[in-house]
């Protein structure tokens, strides 16, 4: 007994077990609770419904802070908040992306909650395996965290002077490549991903066909690949804790998807986020050059930076798009 207890408080990657088993116990306590009981049933997801369920998950998200708090002290805790901030407001911009593939493929909305929802399945999987690797990476060569701060100067660079573009997904090589190798049906069925139909060549019987449903679910999932070649980074220039990182990171895209129907509906009030997005990249990439050379910023100041910015680019994005409208009214 006293061998299995302390196995159970041995570290794995900087933090004892029962640490990460907390986390994980919640995490599949949230997604079972969402596809189990609250989502049980396809249905169309209304704002009202999407801005409670996004409430509830933040707080949640909150909740957990305030345990790292208590059990990790206050330093930890405003490093997972800003993290948990950083990551969030990033997020906003994979909303957009997340709404051009619905579109595309003209995805019901009875139906959209569950692709987010399996798409949040390699989400864990993928941050893990991500903020794994970049940790073990970070511990063994300390000179990667330049690469990492010159790369989200970049990327904030060129989101500031493509802040207007708009992936191409009809050309996507990906796309492409699914649509020659996979048989599609024409039409959705339900909410599967997969559906037998009779065998269209002949052959008699009938065969596994993929739905339109399952090309939707990859371009997501291929959409927070990129997404996450600049979070996990961002956030890593945060802290270098795995466990912040990692908890951080979850929390705000089990948010954000919950907070997904209500954006996706005032998309367009949204246009000048992206400016205040880049900011945040250059913001965060340059705090690692200063850190290095000047040493460690204030947790707090990253955390009222970063909040500063984000809510600076929505209320200029609601006031200025609010004027316009109001100068494209007749009369």
């Amino acid at each position: 007994m006293d061998t299995l207890y302390a196995s159970f408080l041995v570290d794995f990657l900087g933090k004892p077990l029962w640490v990460w088993f907390a986390f994980i116990g919640v995490v599949v306590g949230l997604l079972a609770l969402d596809l189990g009981v609250l989502n049980r049933r396809d249905h169309d997801i209304g704002v009202v419904e999407s801005l409670k369920l996004s409430a509830f998950y933040i707080a949640i998200a909150l909740l957990f802070g305030g345990w790292i708090w208590w059990s990790l002290g206050d330093e930890a805790a405003l490093l997972y908040y800003t993290g948990y901030f950083v990551e969030k407001s990033l997020s906003l911009d994979n909303v957009f992306v997340i709404s051009l593939i619905f579109t595309y493929f003209a995805v019901p909305r009875a139906v959209q909650h569950r692709v987010l929802f399996w798409g949040i399945l390699g989400v864990v999987v993928l941050r893990g395996l991500m903020i794994g690797a970049g940790a073990a990476l970070i511990a063994e060569f300390h000179w990667i965290l330049y690469l990492f701060g010159a790369f989200l100067l970049l990327s904030g660079v060129k989101m500031l002077v493509s802040a207007d573009s708009e992936p191409d997904i009809a050309h996507n090589p990906v796309l492409t490549f699914l649509k020659r190798r996979l048989p599609v049906t024409d039409g959705f069925h339900g909410h599967h991903f997969f559906v037998k139909q009779p065998d269209a060549r002949g052959r008699g019987g009938a065969r596994w066909m993929a739905t339109p449903l399952l090309l939707a679910l990859v371009m997501v999932e291929l959409a927070d690949l990129v997404f996450a070649v600049d979070s996990v980074p961002a956030v890593f220039a945060i802290t270098t804790d795995p466990y912040l990182v990692y908890t951080s990171n979850i929390f705000a895209v089990l948010g954000l998807r919950a907070l997904y129907f209500a954006l996706a509906a005032m998309v367009h009030r949204f246009r000048y986020l992206k400016v205040a997005l880049a900011l945040v990249l250059v913001f965060i990439g340059a705090k690692i050059f200063y850190t290095e050379f000047f040493g460690k910023l204030d947790p707090l100041l990253s955390l009222g930076v970063t909040l500063g910015l984000i809510g600076g680019g929505v209320v200029v994005s609601l006031l200025k798009t609010r004027h316009e409208e109001r100068q494209a009214q007749p009369g």
